[in-house]
């Protein structure tokens, strides 16, 4: 469709508006009315609750409602419950831990919520909540994955002795001991993988509202799965019917996984709403954040990789303890270390695999989905180990990495895992970034840095992923009596550009200019089913649908269009958003077809008037975004400082449908992954204590902190979906935390010094370069 169509660089036509602050988040929607209301958490990581005194918060100015724990209102809400049967090592079923909405009876982490204020003002409701008098008793912690472990580690939950919550294991165990027992070299590590933080732009925010006509209920809040939230929220906590709670969900500041998250908080203000009879809102702010919400990653993996005398990949055995925090309560906990360990087996031919996750508990904030949600940890720990066998090995990490890429004529691969990928050339990825990245400069630039007292590294990540795939996703596409259009779709739009790119594909499979297309997502009651936007599965669910329905709509107007034109429907040509009959010169556009189908005089028999379609996707199968990445690093020898100061990637993420946006998620995903290998982490003291409760004590990285990124693709369609597409939205994430720890590594491997935990801050480098040193 001109240059409005499928594979056309087109800018986001929601940038003006958000950037001139013409957006709606749930802060710019004010209702008559409304209370605001505090949350009064925990200030030990682990104690029991003795005794909860609020009458002298009850009885202070404008406050309106107290809510603990024990309030038969509150204890009446229902808690998220995993739907996923999962099994501990001995094969007793998994330790479930259902997290009420205020603790009752004991707190197991620093931030738990412990009772719901709401008054007339904030300050209010903030005062109020000071005067509650909480009688804790301290229990010793368990503050960090590392002591969760340990042998003599306290409970975390009566009844779950070592903490152990799950064991989820994959692969075939008995092959992977033969190819570890035969093998020339066996190469071992144990790689730690940080705690994060998302930490999006917009805190965590609702608005509720109760109307008593019919009982129902309105939350605007910062979601990205509207109808996940909706089915949970109504479902399972506030035990109401679907359709008596809708969820807005407008613009959102970021959500990258993190704003997934079912809150209490949704839950307390809409039950707050109803017993007040008045709006309640309640917003986050920046240390909330750090306290409440999900945090992500954690892991400590237990790596061995057996190869060849000439440096084939024979098995690859992996054991991952992954904190799940204080809770394990939802699917949502389990789902980043176990979800997605297909990606373990990476771009690489390797005959046996073998993996074990353990869920872990810990007096921390539960972990959740963060950008690439296993992706990246699972990438890391396979780049991380080819890295280490190159080493001890003697050879180029790159040759290494040739040696064993799974050749593009091999496709479709079963790989040792669960992953069949369908298509892609990783080998190409491979020699297309290297060539952008100027490999044979690196000698020189390296020499450049020593001359300057710098070190030097350079590191290569050869990764796939996989989108999220086997969950439902809706389209529905209206004309009106007027001949423009209307497309409704299920999955959420904040940050990825879907008002162009979905109206890139509507205007390119009906033929109709942009300015007659409008796009509706983000509103239970206006779009009535859906799942959300995640794990990179967007255009391939919704493109899809999108399309199906699309298929629809040109079949009904077909027969319109025939009735219209005097012809046999099978005479009839489609194209450009006209139908011809073939042969001459006779045609009418869709547009005056949709006009026509609202007068049922003009109809044929048989057809009902109005023109619109939907249709609801199943998810389809995964697809798998892969890339190459390589990244260079500089170090100060002085102070451990380390720049990243190139990097380039090539990315194959499928048919581009605007490649201009496809460019924007993967310079995001980049930035990321960087500032957990540079700079990010959350930080628990050995009382539980949060360390990195604010932006004066935890880093993300700004515009200064990164170089120019250079990008090239390797355009592989697929053919699982009709689309070609496969995902953009998180292989700049997975690629770069590998090649960026990587590259770090290369620099401290010159001067003898060891690899170091990410994320790779001054003060671990030095001590590295220190003790080489010495």
């Amino acid at each position: 469709m001109g240059e409005y169509g499928i594979g056309q660089p087109v800018r986001r036509e929601e940038d003006p508006y958000l950037l001139r602050g013409q957006g709606r988040y749930v802060g710019d929607v004010a209702v008559a009315g409304e209370l605001r209301a505090v949350v009064l958490r925990s200030p030990h990581a682990h104690a029991d609750i003795l005794a909860i005194d609020v009458e002298a918060a009850r009885a202070m100015p404008g406050v309106v409602l107290v809510l603990t724990g024990r309030d038969p209102a509150a204890a009446a809400l229902g808690t998220q419950v995993p739907h996923t049967r999962r099994s501990r090592r001995d094969g007793s079923p998994a330790f479930v831990t259902p997290q009420p909405m205020l603790a009752t009876d004991r707190v197991r982490h620093v931030g738990e919520a412990v009772a719901f204020v709401v008054a007339e003002t904030l300050n209010q409701a903030k005062d109020a909540a000071e005067a509650i008098a909480v009688d804790y008793a301290p229990l010793p912690a368990v503050p960090s994955l590392a002591a969760a472990i340990a042998p003599d580690a306290p409970a975390v939950h009566d009844g779950c002795p070592g903490n152990d919550a799950f064991c989820h294991a994959l692969g075939d165990a008995e092959a992977t001991e033969r190819g570890i027992a035969g093998a020339a070299r066996v190469v071992r590590r144990r790689l730690t993988i940080s705690r994060v933080l998302a930490n999006p732009m917009e805190p965590r925010g609702c608005l509720a509202e109760h109307d008593p006509r019919g009982g129902r209920l309105t939350l605007r809040c910062t979601t990205q799965a509207p109808h996940t939230l909706r089915r949970i929220l109504a479902g399972e906590i506030l035990h109401i019917p679907e359709a008596r709670l809708r969820v807005i969900s407008e613009n959102v500041g970021g959500g990258f996984g993190a704003r997934g998250q079912i809150a209490p908080e949704y839950a307390l203000a809409c039950l707050a709403a109803k017993l007040t009879g008045r709006p309640v809102r309640w917003s986050a702010d920046r240390s909330e954040t750090f306290l409440s919400d999900e945090h992500h990653r954690d892991n400590i993996t237990d790596a061995e990789i057996a190869l060849d005398a000439d440096g084939r990949v024979l098995a690859l055995r992996v054991k991952t303890f992954a904190n799940l925090g204080a809770y394990y309560g939802a699917d949502r906990t389990a789902g980043p270390p176990i979800n997605n360990l297909g990606v373990l087996a990476g771009t690489y031919v390797i005959p046996a695999i073998r993996v074990e996750v353990t869920g872990v508990l810990s007096n921390t904030m539960t972990t959740g989905p963060y950008r690439g949600a296993g992706r990246p940890e699972a990438a890391y720990v396979i780049e991380t180990m080819m890295d280490a066998a190159a080493r001890e090995l003697g050879l180029d990490p790159v040759a290494l990495r040739r040696r064993n890429t799974i050749p593009a004529e091999a496709m479709p691969h079963r790989t040792a895992l669960v992953y069949t990928y369908d298509c892609g050339d990783f080998g190409k990825n491979i020699e297309d970034a290297l060539a952008l990245a100027d490999i044979d400069g690196f000698t020189r630039r390296l020499e450049e840095s020593r001359a300057r007292g710098q070190l030097r590294g350079i590191g290569v990540s050869s990764t796939v992923e996989a989108s999220n795939a086997g969950l439902i996703e809706h389209a529905d596409i209206r004309f009106d009596p007027g001949g423009s259009v209307t497309v409704s779709v299920g999955t959420h739009d904040h940050g990825q550009g879907h008002q162009t790119t979905f109206r890139q594909i509507v205007a390119d499979r009906l033929g109709l200019p942009p300015d007659q297309i409008e796009l509706r997502f983000g509103d239970t009651a206006e779009v009535d089913i859906g799942t959300g936007t995640f794990g990179s599965r967007s255009t391939v669910t919704a493109g899809s649908a999108i399309v199906a329905a699309a298929d629809k709509i040109i079949a009904k107007a077909k027969r319109i269009a025939a009735a219209l034109l005097e012809a046999d429907p099978a005479d009839l040509d489609f194209a450009a958003g006209r139908f011809t009959v073939a042969g001459t010169d006779r045609s009418v556009a869709l547009s005056d077809v949709a006009r026509a189908s609202f007068s049922p005089a003009r109809l044929p028999p048989g057809v009902e008037p109005g023109l619109f379609e939907q249709h609801t996707s199943d998810g389809g199968v995964r697809t798998y975004p892969n890339g190459c990445h390589v990244s260079e690093v500089e170090i100060d020898r002085e102070t451990g400082v380390v720049r990243l100061v190139r990097h380039v990637a090539v990315d194959d993420v499928g048919r581009m449908i605007n490649p201009l946006l496809v460019e924007g998620q993967i310079h995001g995903g980049i930035a990321q992954g960087a500032g957990q290998a540079l700079m990010e982490a959350i930080v628990y003291d050995a009382e539980g204590q949060l360390v990195t409760g604010s932006f004066t004590d935890s880093c993300m990285p700004r515009a200064g902190d990164l170089p120019p990124f250079v990008l090239g693709e390797n355009e592989v369609p697929t053919a699982t979906n009709p689309l070609g597409v496969k995902g953009a939205g998180e292989s700049g994430t997975v690629g770069a935390l590998s090649s960026i720890t990587s590259a770090v590594a290369d620099a401290l491997a010159r001067v003898g010094a060891a690899p170091v935990t990410m994320p790779a801050t001054p003060e671990k480098v030095w001590r590295a370069m220190r003790d080489a040193a010495s």
